[in-house]
């Protein structure tokens, strides 16, 4: 790069930008690298640089930026190490950051998901080596302090230094404490003097405590001794502290020796982690500036949209849209100062500049910019008092140089070429640097205020007007570039606007030619006419808008009329197969429905003989049950010989369960007792046991003997009828039977109670929840005698 396109780009502020670049990186050596970045002039090298920025972009909106904290150089200790150099705990820290870095890059690029990128090749380079950043950290834990866990040797040393310190300061905490050295000492308290234990003895106390002296204070009225008792632990503590040094020093050693081993790799990180960084910081800008990727061509011209100077605020600067170097190579740009000529030269020289460095530039997408080799600009004032150089003068050697280097690769930009000089001299030199530019290929922009470079455009092929907008009612500019209209100086107008009299203004006219006063005159009508055209072209813009909006909403409603038809066609086609379906699905119901009536009609006679059958097997069962009982073990039923009186034993027949009469009632109701448990039974419903003799009632037992127990019959039917019976008599006598069946080892046996009113049989249902010998029960089934039975399994 020669000087004078370095001083091109100094002049063009691209150095700025890179500093804004430069603030949004990391590391200390990427933000070097933003600030030396200068434009590359191979298409090839351009379009990877714009390549790189895209993908950085891209990432960081959807995934964030990685870390680079952490990346610091560290190849000079690393060097060191590997010429057999011990490094310190910060060099060694230093190295653990850095490989820290490198694997939280690597691990975000594993993170993500999407298509290859062209850093993909980047990420996929990075050495992680998690063992060796873990052992550092291990083993240091900040710059002073090396951790016990370093070495299993440093470990025992400190243990033991430990154990040291403490003897010492108990011997010492001994002394302070001591009541008889309350007045030898100048203060209770231990502290150190060449790292040993040492309490403050008054000076003329020295000989009350042996010991070493190891310093006297500034007044001499104090002296720092070491106890005789202490000197042995200060000894040994500062042996151990010896061996701690020695083995810092081994660990060091050992950790710096494996740091050099894989020095190669931890160096190839660092380059990549800031060629990272760079290319992210780019991303970033991008993002600031609302930028876009340019397309970049090596030949062609440049097409910039709504392009803004990165430097202006991007809220306020005027957006300027241009084309250089298609239909025309030279633009030639007119207006009043301050009107923005300056800014929109500098805005097509930088923007070149920013691309060509790969970062993307403030624009809207669809900008096309060359590769150039060189981008020459003369701008500003270049008035050299130390060289004794007017500002024709400097001017004009910038040009001479940028004619000298000037070629079809190069981008010319001239800022009021030919000022400072005759004006009838300096606009003929002004479109002789023109021509010779454009015979040497170059594409030229230019900013002036002659009129003869006004008309040298209108009237030359390939040579264009421009113009910045100035508001002449508020003397303000709109910043606006106009192509292809030449502008106004408006020198009058502005004089005038600002006070300056008529007559001043009417006797500078008059020092004008006609020929300058008439080509002012025709730049006046074309501003009114351009004026004229753009409000009518605004209101044909605004027309035409209305236009395609209506068609817009036309089309939307004609698709929303042909949509809702076909969702009406197709509402009614769902709604008749729904109909459809749902008489198929109740037809089908009714003929499931059918077939099953038809099988439960065939189930239920079935069931039904099933059942009959049952109950005549159960009828005859019991009939032969009741009748091997009858002939086994009951004799045939007797009337009694005689009425029954208190104190005979009668039984209870189904129950075989024999009781004796402890009363009579008056209504003629006998009070039975089986044991512990007593029942009421009416006459008929027991049997007089014969054969017995007539208690009397004054033939009480003794009462010294024992109460005769009653015997209860090991004998139980698998029924109990209680059909008739009142609810307090039911619960005596189930109770008994239950007793009854469980002696009989009976499994399940079947309680009779009847439909009814329910009574009885919730009274049977409570009795069975309470009774400890119940496992289940349940109302009979069909043929069972449903709820008319209680069908009772026991434990």
């Amino acid at each position: 790069m020669n000087t004078l396109f370095e001083k091109s780009i100094r002049t063009l502020e691209l150095p700025v930008v890179l500093e804004m670049l430069a603030s949004l990186a990391v590391s200390d050596a990427a933000k070097e690298k933003c600030r030396g970045l200068s434009p590359v002039c191979q298409l090839e090298e351009a379009v990877r640089l714009q390549e790189e920025t895209q993908s950085a972009r891209e990432r960081l909106g959807l995934y964030g930026s990685p870390s680079f904290s952490g990346v610091k150089d560290v190849s000079r200790a690393l060097n060191r190490a590997d010429h057999g150099g011990v490094l310190n705990t910060r060099e060694l820290l230093d190295v653990a950051d850095l490989l820290t870095a490198s694997r939280r890059v690597a691990e975000y690029d594993r993170d993500r998901q999407g298509e290859k990128t062209v850093l993909d090749h980047l990420f996929s380079a990075l050495h992680t080596n998690k063992f060796l950043e873990d052992k550092i950290r291990g083993a240091i834990l900040d710059e002073e302090t090396i951790a016990d866990s370093a070495s299993p040797e440093l470990a025992d040393i400190r243990r033991k230094m430990r154990l040291a310190a403490s003897k010492g300061r108990q011997i010492l905490q001994r002394i302070i404490s001591s009541p008889s050295y309350a007045k030898v000492l100048q203060e209770a308290l231990i502290t150190q003097r060449d790292g040993r234990f040492v309490v403050p003895v008054k000076a003329e106390c020295k000989g009350s405590i042996p010991g070493l002296v190891h310093d006297i204070s500034s007044s001499g009225a104090t002296l720092f001794v070491e106890p005789m008792g202490v000197v042995q632990a200060n000894n040994e503590l500062k042996e151990l502290q010896a061996r701690e040094e020695k083995e810092i020093d081994r660990i060091l050693r050992i950790l710096s020796g494996e740091c050099a081993a894989q020095m190669m790799n931890i160096l190839y990180d660092y380059d990549i982690l800031v060629h990272l960084d760079v290319i992210f910081a780019r991303g970033q800008l991008s993002y600031r500036m609302n930028a876009a990727k340019p397309i970049l061509a090596r030949r062609g011209g440049i097409v910039l949209r709504r392009a803004r100077h990165p430097l202006l605020d991007q809220a306020k600067a005027v957006p300027i849209s241009l084309e250089l170097g298609n239909s025309y190579d030279t633009l030639v740009i007119t207006g009043p100062n301050t009107g923005g000529k300056t800014v929109t030269l500098k805005t097509i020289g930088l923007l070149t500049l920013m691309a060509q460095c790969g970062l993307q530039i403030p624009a809207d997408d669809g900008c096309r910019l060359r590769v150039f080799d060189r981008v020459l600009a003369d701008v500003g004032d270049e008035q050299s008092i130390e060289q004794s150089l007017s500002t024709f003068s400097a001017h004009m050697s910038n040009t001479v140089e940028i004619l000298r280097q000037a070629d079809e690769n190069s981008l010319l930009l001239f800022d009021e070429l030919g000022a400072g000089t005759d004006p009838v001299e300096g606009a003929a030199l002004a479109i002789a640097i023109i021509q010779n530019g454009r015979s040497k290929g170059s594409l030229i922009a230019a900013t002036t205020h002659y009129a003869e470079m006004k008309t040298f455009a209108m009237t030359t092929a390939g040579v264009e007007n421009a113009s910045c907008e100035f508001d002449v009612a508020t003397l303000r500019p709109t910043y606006r570039l106009l192509i292809g209209i030449p502008g106004k100086s408006n020198a009058f107008a502005i004089s005038r606007r600002l006070g300056l009299d008529e007559e001043v203004i009417a006797a500078a006219k008059a020092q004008m030619d006609s020929e300058s006063i008439r080509f002012e005159d025709v730049l006046t009508q074309l501003e009114e006419k351009r004026q004229r055209l753009e409000k009518a072209q605004a209101e044909a813009d605004r027309l035409w808008q209305q236009s395609q909006e209506d068609a817009r909403k036309a089309r939307t409603f004609r698709e929303q009329m042909e949509k809702a038809k076909e969702n009406a066609r197709s509402k009614g086609e769902n709604e008749a197969r729904r109909i459809v379906r749902q008489a198929q699905q109740q037809v089908d119901e009714i003929f499931a429905e059918l077939d099953e009536l038809r099988r439960k009609m065939q189930q239920q006679a079935d069931f039904q003989a099933i059942n009959d059958a049952k109950v005549s097997a159960r009828k005859h069962m019991n009939a032969a049950q009741e009748a091997l009982h009858l002939r086994e073990e009951t004799p045939e039923p007797e009337t009694p010989s005689r009425p029954i009186a208190a104190g005979d034993r009668v039984e209870l027949p189904g129950v075989r369960t024999a009781a004796t009469v402890v009363q009579v009632n008056g209504d003629g109701s006998l009070v039975l007792q089986a044991g512990k448990m007593k029942m009421t039974a009416k006459p008929g419903q027991v049997r007089l046991i014969e054969g017995q003799p007539q208690v009397k009632k004054q033939a009480a037992a003794p009462k010294t003997g024992p109460a005769p127990s009653l015997h209860l019959e090991r004998r139980a039917s698998s029924e109990l009828d209680i059909r008739g019976y009142e609810t307090l008599e039911a619960e005596s006598v189930v109770e008994n039977y239950l007793d009854a069946a469980v002696m009989a080892k009976l499994e399940t046996v079947t309680i009779i109670h009847g439909k009814g009113t329910g009574a009885l049989r919730k009274a049977v249902h409570e009795i069975l929840r309470r009774s400890k010998a119940v496992k289940s029960f349940r109302l009979g089934r069909y043929g069972e005698g449903e709820a008319g039975v209680t069908v009772v399994e026991l434990k």
